[in-house]
């Protein structure tokens, strides 16, 4: 991307572009600037007020419900006759609680999917629920979703699919504003929005054509109307991790070249093929290491969502009601993504009913009890921490987030001593960066002492705002972490150990 084209886009992300060590979620890199001197600006560049708030809901609740949903396709046609749509026993305020009672902190729905049939009765088409039986015309899903979220405070967001089989207008500018207009609808009808969230699929349209989308300028109006809303995973403010399996990279870095901003970029890698990728499918396992930010001219922070659904397929289908992801596979998706320093984006499609299946319900609520009970006692809450060249080892169990332990100068290795009150049992550790002054770990590790020999336990290289680690239950009254890499001085705002719940 060259830099007139970025600056722009800089602007319309609502980035402050300043210089090196601004503290900002963007900064140019000074022409003729060594490796130490690009890793010192990484360390320094943290995220934005709306990407903060994002990072830490850790749980994002997906809904895909459309005419998809009663004619058992994931993706449609656009000629689809509304008069299918006809969900009699809806309830937003179920869907919500729903996700709500398992954790979730917002809620995305998908308010027009690629068929472009819309959930809420839009000036700008007909293909509406407006021209479906349910409530005779007079309903709007939207609205209800948004209602049910504000009841229960909890984020609501939006998914606005670009494609659209429907719309005669698509594949030439008029679709831009078509499409800006809808935007208008959700930003300016329904209260706060919390997320913008686009894919990448560009496929052709009733016309046969294939549209030129003018993102910059859609961002740009988002800003206006919801300066507050992320944008979402063709935006510039959250990423697609990549995969739609709901695993993350091992090495999950936030701070990134600018170019993985190019929207070209992105939508050669999203919404390729409708599959469910094998797990590790994942574009590019290393993406913000030294040696990829070395050739970079401008850095972002670009931290990644990662998405998946409960079922086989996106939509509700009656016969995948065996084919749920079982709780123990929701909880390794749990270690895989909000573990490894990402927002997890998971879908609960709602049925023909208009409710969220029991069968839904059900794996839900065995997931959730999972996680409640592993994760209600940090058995380290009692430790003494002890560091050579260490500062404020008491924020490490505070429960503050934005406070942390450091190291002292310039120092960027450091050895964390961990004395327990008594022996105990636990297989998760749990550690989390203060990502508000910037992500800087790159390699660590965790001993601990079995009778008189240290044994290490497990080895990461990124954290971020926060990296779940898990090993065979061991007993000890002693570890040590160790800092082995960092950009800067490292941070550390918590830590946790942790034992399995079964």
């Amino acid at each position: 991307m060259n830099k007139k084209r970025f600056l722009v886009l800089a602007a319309l992300m609502g980035f402050w572009v300043a210089p090196a060590l601004s503290q900002q979620p963007y900064a140019i890199i000074p022409a003729g600037s060594d490796q130490q001197e690009i890793i010192k600006t990484a360390a320094s560049i943290t995220p934005s007020a709306r990407q903060m708030r994002w990072q830490q809901l850790e749980l994002t609740a997906f809904f895909h419900f459309g005419i998809n949903t009663f004619t058992g396709q994931e993706w449609g046609t656009g000629k689809e006759d509304p008069k299918v749509f006809d969900p009699k026993k809806l309830d937003a305020s179920q869907w919500v609680k729903t996700a709500k009672d398992a954790g979730f902190k917002q809620v995305i729905l998908t308010a027009k999917h690629h068929d472009g049939f819309c959930l809420w009765p839009t000036a700008t088409t007909a293909h509406s629920v407006k021209m479906s039986p349910w409530k005779k015309g007079k309903g709007d899903v939207v609205k209800e979703v948004a209602a049910a979220c504000k009841k229960y405070g909890i984020g609501f967001g939006i998914y606005l699919s670009p494609w659209d089989m429907n719309a005669p207008q698509y594949g030439s500018e008029a679709y831009n504003q078509v499409f800006l207009d809808q935007l208008t609808e959700l930003l300016t009808w329904y209260g706060q929005v919390d997320e913008v969230w686009f894919d990448g699929a560009n496929g052709e349209g009733s016309g046969g054509k294939k549209q030129v989308y003018d993102f910059e300028r859609w961002y740009a109006h988002i800003r206006k109307l919801q300066p507050g809303a992320v944008i979402a995973v063709m935006g510039p403010d959250v990423r697609w991790v990549g995969t739609e399996t709901g695993y993350g990279r091992d090495t999950e870095w936030s701070v990134l070249p600018a170019s993985n901003l190019s929207q070209q970029n992105i939508s050669a890698n999203s919404q390729q093929d409708m599959n469910i990728k094998p797990s590790g499918f994942i574009k590019g396992a290393d993406i913000g290491s030294r040696d990829k930010l070395k050739e970079a001219k401008s850095l972002v922070w670009y931290p990644a969502e990662t998405d998946v659904s409960i079922r086989p397929g996106w939509f509700y289908h009656a016969d995948e009601d065996k084919k749920i992801k079982t709780p123990e596979k929701l909880t390794d998706i749990y270690y895989s993504s909000v573990g490894k320093n990402s927002v997890l984006l998971m879908n609960i499609p709602p049925n023909k009913d208009g409710l969220i299946d029991e069968h839904d319900r059900l794996i839900l609520s065995q997931w959730t009890r999972i996680r409640k009970e592993t994760f209600k006692k940090n058995l380290a809450k009692d430790a003494v921490f002890t560091c050579k060249n260490g500062l404020n080892e008491k924020a490490l169990l505070d429960g503050d987030y934005l406070t942390n332990w450091t190291t002292k100068e310039n120092d960027s290795t450091a050895t964390l001593e961990i004395t327990l009150p008594k022996a105990m049992r636990f297989d998760v550790v749990m550690l989390q960066e203060n990502i508000s002054i910037g992500q800087r770990i790159e390699e660590f590790s965790l001993e601990y002492l079995d009778k008189d020999v240290w044994k290490q336990l497990i080895k990461g290289t990124t954290v971020g705002y926060k990296r779940l680690l898990r090993f065979d239950e061991v007993s000890t009254t002693k570890l040590r972490l160790h800092i082995g890499s960092s950009r800067l001085n490292p941070t550390l705002s918590e830590f946790g150990l942790f034992k399995q719940a079964k």
